[in-house]
Formats: structure tokens, C-alpha cells, sequence
């Protein structure tokens, strides 16, 4: 069940709520347990959601979860946006880094909802009127008492928009939209998202009140955004190492145990490393996307970190959480293994030669047989280009390093006109017919234009002479070594 909270103080929320018990389908129901400020009298249940309107403003109301006659998976609180920011629709979680100028307790975290926070966003984005910005905001405001998980879903920034009825309805279709959902982002099979180890949430440091990178990563990866500490919240808060408790309240209160930093911020980045948390990059998030955690973690711990160039393959998703991880060197020798005997995940060298002629030929081509067969790999240059290691699913439905053996030769079938494993098995061998410039000079051709017609395939003259392509080809042959064992 999802609590929706209505302050008849706040003009927005109250004409949310109007827009709400006209979209859905309520039930009018009467408690005399409680007085009608306070939640009582009249309230509205609907499937999955119980409404309850209240005097007092969303900030000032200490834990409204009392009131409602559930047990809430997580309070949505629909209230206006205030601000300069035009045309607004925002969700974000309460707290106070520092004092407490808009409600709640001082130096004080809510439970946060980040997987609801997340679901509400891209609500917003699909049900927001022409010329509406949506995005989060950082921590900021009461209420800090709240015994469940909660978030604000907002219109703003002001009193046309508070006013405008389609805008209202969109952040009311929003919350609806969050019918059946929790308060987390949990993988897929997780029948208790309470007991669910490791949800996809981090932590925020720095930047604006708007919060532009924590948006991006709540709108375009896989993970959810809990707590979030301004600039303007961290220089409240004061110094990061007299203040590990909130620091670590904000883990805690996000259920996340990462922190994306934005800026440069050493001192907090210690702080969170001490206290056992991670801090990870954007890039860390964008390309660990839906990958399994622990097997992202045994990966980083055999193949090289995410952001110094680890990559996630399409098979990934095919290998469970729990899967061992074994490192191999070239010759299938076990060599600084972190899992045991018959692990699901084996780390091998790429061929680099092979690899590298491939890339020369067609990066992105290579690139993709890489990522086609792997569970991960290594890269280069910004992450562009595979090399060092590859790690392989070992179960027999899934793609081994004899596939990428084959991807990486049909690149190479692009540039050479027979390309084979060799009968030792220990290369591929590419053969070519190819214009030889020396052969050329030798038959009087004169560089230039004519040169580029030989190479070609076309034939010229020279001298009254005609001067066949063939006559100045050489026939080259290449071996590229690979991993004999590996094929077997």
C-alpha cells in the first residue's frame, strides 16, 4: 500500500489531490479516531494507495504515517515546488545536512524511497505538459521523523503553474503510476525487497540544488538516487570528518552503500571510505548498468576497476550473482584466481595481435565481436577499444573464446582474402594478394595516380606498356597467435 500525503495549506497539493480522486477510483472512507487536521474524518482508499488530507504543511508534519490505517510501503507527499525554475515537476527525499530551516530535525536524514523517487521521475517525464522540465533535487526540508520510506513528488515552480490543472494532473497520473512498486530498486526474482542485499541506490555529494548529474543517473542508468548533499547542504554540514554520523546516516537512511561525488571533495571521499562505503563514478554507474554486483565486484578484482577501462558484455546478465571467478593466463594455467574449481566465469588473455589487426581494420567492429561473446573485458583509450583481459561464461550454452576467435577473424575477413585457424590451431593465418609500390617502381610505374589505380585492381600504361595489377601484387601471408588450448 502507498500513502499519499495532501496538505490543505499547500495550494498545489491540494489541487493535486483534487486531480487524484478524479483520475482514480477511491473509496470514501471515515475514521473518528483522529481529528480531520490530522488525517482523520474523511479519507480515500484506492487500490494499492490510501489518501489522507491534512492542515499543516508536508514540513511540519512529524511522522503522518501514523494516521493512515496500512502499513505503507512508502508516503508520497504531493506538494508544490517553489522556486525561479518556471515550469517544474520535481521528486526528491527529505532531510536537513545541517540545521533544520524548512522542517525536520537538524543534522537529520529521512528513510528515503529511491526506487520510488526513480519510478515517480520517469512518470513525470511521460505525463508532463509541453514545456515542463522533470528532474530530482537534493535533500532540503522536513520531515525527518517519518517511520517509513518516503519522497516528494512536486509541481512548480509557481502560483500559474500550482494553478494549471493539466500539470496537476500529470503529477497525480505520476504518483497512481507507482501502483504495486516499493521503496527500492531490487533485481528481478527478489520476492522481499526488505531482505533484498544490495539495491541499486547510491548516495550524492556536491553540486546544485537541481542536482543535474544525481538526474541524469536517475533518468538514463539502471539505479536509483537516494540522499543527496548539495554544495550549499555539504558547507552546512561543515567539516566531513566532524560529521561522519550524518555522513553515514546518509548510507544508512538510502540503504546504499556507494556515493557518486560530484567534484573534487578528498576529504569526503576518505570519510566515506572509512566509514566501509565505496565512492564510485558516473561512469562507474553508467557501465555497471543491471550488471550483478557481486560478479561486477570479483570482476573488477580480476580484470582491472570500471573506471580504468572494465566493461560489461552482452552475457553478463546470463551469469548468476554468486558465480566464482577464476583468472587463467594465456596458456589455461590458473594464475591469481578469486574463485575455485569449476567457477562459471574464467578470465583469459585477448589475443592481442589478432586483436589489435582487427581493431586497425574496424574498431567498432571489434569491439563488438568482443563485447558479443563476453561476460567483460578490458579496455583502452577511454574505453573504446578492447585489450588485456576478457572474462567468458563457462556454462556450454553460452559463447566461449572460441567465438571471439571467430568474430575477431570475420573483422579481419574485411581486409585479406582468406582468413583460417591455422592446423595447429595456435594462430589464424590471413592471406592476401596485395599491391607491392617496389614491384610497381621496378615496371616503371610512376608514383602517384597510377599507383592508386593498381591497388585498385586496374590495370594502366606505361611506355606503350600495359601493366596488369597482378603483375605488381605480392602475396603476403600473416599469423596472429592464439590460445590453442582455449579452442578445445
Amino acid at each position: 500500500m502507498i500513502a499519499i500525503v495532501v496538505s490543505r495549506a499547500d495550494s498545489a497539493s491540494a489541487h493535486i489531490g483534487e486531480r487524484l480522486l478524479e483520475v482514480g477510483d477511491w473509496e470514501a472512507r471515515e475514521d473518528e479516531s483522529r481529528p480531520d487536521a490530522d488525517g482523520g474524518a474523511t479519507y480515500y482508499r484506492a487500490a494499492g494507495f490510501e489518501l489522507r488530507e491534512f492542515d499543516d504543511l508536508h514540513i511540519r508534519l512529524s511522522d503522518p504515517a501514523a494516521a493512515f490505517d496500512c502499513d505503507p510501503e512508502f508516503l508520497a507527499f504531493v506538494s508544490r515546488h517553489s522556486g525561479e525554475t518556471g515550469e517544474l515537476l520535481t521528486a526528491h527525499v527529505t532531510g536537513n545536512f545541517g540545521e533544520a530551516k524548512y522542517g525536520g530535525d537538524p543534522e537529520s536524514l529521512a528513510r528515503a524511497a529511491p526506487g520510488a523517487e526513480k519510478r515517480a521521475v520517469e512518470a513525470l517525464a511521460r505525463h508532463a505538459p509541453e514545456g515542463y522540465e522533470v528532474g530530482i533535487e537534493c535533500t532540503h526540508h522536513g520531515p525527518t521523523g517519518v517511520s517509513v520510506p518516503s519522497l516528494f513528488v512536486e509541481l512548480g515552480s509557481d502560483e500559474p503553474q500550482w494553478e494549471d490543472p493539466e500539470a496537476a494532473a500529470a503529477v497525480a497520473r505520476a504518483v497512481l503510476d507507482l501502483r504495486g512498486t516499493g521503496a527500492d530498486v531490487v533485481g528481478e526474482g527478489v520476492a522481499d525487497a526488505a531482505t533484498a542485499p544490495r539495491p541499486r541506490h547510491v548516495v550524492g555529494f556536491g553540486g546544485g540544488h537541481y542536482a543535474p548529474r544525481f538526474t541524469r543517473i536517475v533518468r538514463e542508468t539502471e539505479w536509483a538516487v537516494g540522499h543527496v548533499g548539495a554544495d550549499w547542504a555539504l558547507a552546512d554540514l561543515g567539516a566531513p570528518e566532524a560529521n561522519c554520523d550524518v555522513i553515514d546516516a546518509a548510507f544508512e537512511r538510502s540503504r546504499a552503500d556507494r556515493a557518486v561525488i560530484d567534484g573534487d571533495r578528498p576529504d569526503l571521499a576518505a570519510v566515506v571510505e572509512d566509514l566501509g562505503h565505496r565512492v564510485v563514478s558516473e561512469t562507474w554507474v553508467r557501465e555497471v548498468g543491471d550488471a550483478p554486483i557481486p560478479l561486477v565486484e570479483r570482476l573488477e578484482a580480476a580484470i582491472g576497476p570500471v573506471d580504468e577501462g572494465l566493461r560489461f558484455g552482452a552475457v553478463a546478465d546470463e551469469v548468476p550473482e554468486t558465480a566464482g571467478t577464476e583468472a587463467e593466463d594465456a596458456g589455461g594455467d590458473r594464475a591469481d584466481g578469486t574463485g575455485g574449481d569449476g567457477a562459471a566465469v574464467r578470465v583469459r588473455d585477448l589475443p592481442a595481435d589478432l586483436c589489435s589487426r582487427a581493431q586497425g581494420l574496424d574498431a567498432a567492429a571489434t569491439r563488438e565481436a568482443v563485447e558479443r561473446v563476453a561476460v567483460a573485458f578490458d579496455t583502452e583509450q577511454g574505453g573504446t577499444r578492447a585489450a588485456g583481459r576478457v572474462a567468458f561464461a563457462t556454462t556450454p550454452e553460452t559463447p566461449g573464446y572460441a567465438d571471439l576467435v571467430d568474430g575477431l577473424a570475420a573483422v579481419l575477413e574485411t581486409g585479406y582474402d582468406a582468413v583460417e585457424v591455422a592446423a595447429d590451431r595456435n594462430a589464424v593465418v590471413a592471406r592476401e594478394t596485395a599491391f607491392d609500390p617496389s614491384l610497381a617502381a621496378e615496371r616503371g610505374v610512376p608514383e602517384g595516380p597510377a599507383f592508386g589505380r593498381l591497388a585498385d585492381g586496374e590495370a594502366v600504361e606505361v611506355d606503350g606498356a600495359t601493366v596488369e595489377p597482378d603483375d605488381v601484387s605480392r602475396a603476403r601471408t600473416e599469423r596472429f597467435p592464439i590460445d590453442g588450448d582455449a579452442l578445445k
